[in-house]
């Protein structure tokens, strides 16, 4: 059966869906499609967390799911569509097969896109760069709601999007957070604006081969495909002007960058200490409006002013006020775990930035610092360091490495940075490392190296899968060692 043109009005009895993934994605799609009409067979090969009571419920209602090893090796026979959950890689065998046999193949975000309300044009506010995607989505939300608008934050993060458009009552907007591998299975979304924040080397495990960072650049600008207003960029980042420049727009959709420096016309900046528009104001050529100061936001670091610089935009795209993106932005407090002061003892100060989990990230926040003691170290995620450390480096108190490729950072520093002290926490381990005691090793060294005035910064530059569970359980560790010292 022709899946093309289905849509939240039409029958899909007779569809026969699979859902690869049964995490909160993966359920929202099957739950969903089940609701619809459609024969649903749900596969992950993991049955942790959750994912066997809701099965269950699923069962209830009349769907398939087939949790555990060997589920999705075999695509079932007489499949219409099959929907993917994000980090699903196209090599994926049930991707394959798909492919293979010209099975069309939706990613949650394609598939929430399809199902919107005709009858309710809820516009889409989008967001995806390498880093800054959560705070600026968050950032944007915090707006929108201070301009009276029924908004919520969905995608990436929060609300998967398919409940969001399903809900019963239309929201007046969405902020929608777009990973590159949600947008990788995504072919019609028509955002009403859309910003890539800025592209770095991430990812590069799933993104693999000579050509992995071109193809990682070009599932991030899909997200400007058939943008209606605006499209955001980093003036900072020629990459994500390019991408601009090469997507196929609607006509009339603009061209808007964000600035860190004196904003020129058709672009958000800041003038001293003011966030500027002049964009979105008719005296655009001769003057600048203003949105906010940097004192009026959670935190002045370069990056955290640049997120709010592009949530800025993005609203004032969609009609909202001067004084809502001012109140939205002062009321707004990060998640935790992102740039978040911890402790201040003895003249120094220890701040869990334990979110940067890749080099770009860890970078943009040490520049926010100096000097600094680093705290680093990982699963590298096949990233290079070496950037990092030229950019830094005269920053550098000293650097605290813990992890599986903390050896792939020493030797960033070894070759840029001889003379920053580096103390390396489980060199010689073999067995399993229990994290929390090492990051009581690793406070222990920082507090070492440290002086008054400095900053112990966790910015890992790496995920934490290979000592925590989590990002957030590896920034709790690196908060209660501090707390426990002091």
């Amino acid at each position: 059966m022709n899946v093309d043109g289905l849509g939240r009005h039409d029958s899909w009895e007779g569809v026969r869906a699979v859902v690869a993934g049964f995490g909160v994605s993966g359920f929202a799609a099957a739950d969903n499609l089940n609701h619809l009409g459609a024969t649903v067979v749900a596969l992950d090969e993991s049955d942790a967390g959750d994912r066997a009571d809701k099965a269950q419920l699923l069962e209830v209602l009349g769907a398939d799911v087939r949790l555990g090893p060997g589920s999705t090796a075999v695509l079932p026979d007489d499949v219409d569509l099959l929907v993917t959950s994000p980090g699903w890689r196209p090599d994926a065998p049930l991707l394959a097969q798909a492919a293979a046999r010209g099975i069309p193949v939706w990613g949650e975000v394609e598939l929430a896109w399809r199902l919107r309300d005709p009858d309710h044009h809820t516009p889409w506010l989008a967001v995806t760069g390498t880093n800054g995607k959560t705070t600026t989505v968050q950032m944007l939300d915090s707006i929108l709601r201070a301009a009276g608008l029924r908004s919520i934050a969905v995608g990436n993060v929060g609300l998967p999007i398919v409940e969001a458009v399903m809900d019963s009552e239309p929201y007046d907007v969405l902020a929608v957070e777009l990973s590159s591998f949600q947008l990788h299975y995504t072919h019609s979304m028509s955002a009403e604006s859309a910003a890539v924040l800025n592209l770095a080397e991430d990812h590069l495990d799933w993104y693999a081969g000579p050509t992995g960072m071109a193809d990682y650049a070009a599932d991030k600008g899909r997200i400007y495909e058939r943008v209606q207003r605006a499209c955001v960029y980093n003036v900072a980042d020629p990459e994500t002007e390019r991408l601009v420049r090469e997507a196929d727009v609607m006509e009339g959709a603009r061209a808007i960058g964000f600035t860190l420096g004196m904003p020129s016309v058709g672009m958000v900046g800041v003038v001293e200490d003011i966030l500027a528009d002049r964009a979105f104001i008719e005296q655009r050529d001769t003057s600048a409006a203003e949105l906010c100061t940097i004192a009026d936001l959670a935190s002045p670091a370069p990056h955290f002013v640049a997120n709010a610089l592009a949530a800025a935009a993005l609203a004032r795209s969609h009609g909202v006020s001067q004084a809502a993106v001012r109140d939205g932005l002062r009321s707004f407090r990060p998640d935790g775990h992102r740039i978040a002061v911890v402790a201040e003892r003895d003249g120094v100060t220890w701040v869990d930035d334990s979110k940067a989990t890749n080099p770009h990230a860890a970078q943009s926040s040490l520049q926010a610092y100096d000097p600094v003691v680093w705290v680093a170290g990982g699963l590298a995620k096949g990233a290079s360091f070496d950037d990092l450390v030229v950019a830094v480096r005269d920053r550098l108190r000293g650097v605290v490495l813990l992890g599986h490729d903390r050896d792939v950072i020493a030797a960033a520093l070894s070759r840029h940075a001889p003379d920053v002290p580096v103390i390396v926490v489980g060199d010689g381990e073999t067995g399993p490392v229990d994290g929390g005691h090492a990051m009581e090793r690793v406070v222990t060294a920082a507090a070492e190296l440290s002086r008054p005035g400095d900053t112990v910064l966790l910015a890992p530059g790496c995920a934490s899968m290979d000592m925590f569970a989590n990002y957030a359980e590896r920034g709790d560790a690196f908060a209660d060692a501090v707390r426990r010292r002091a």
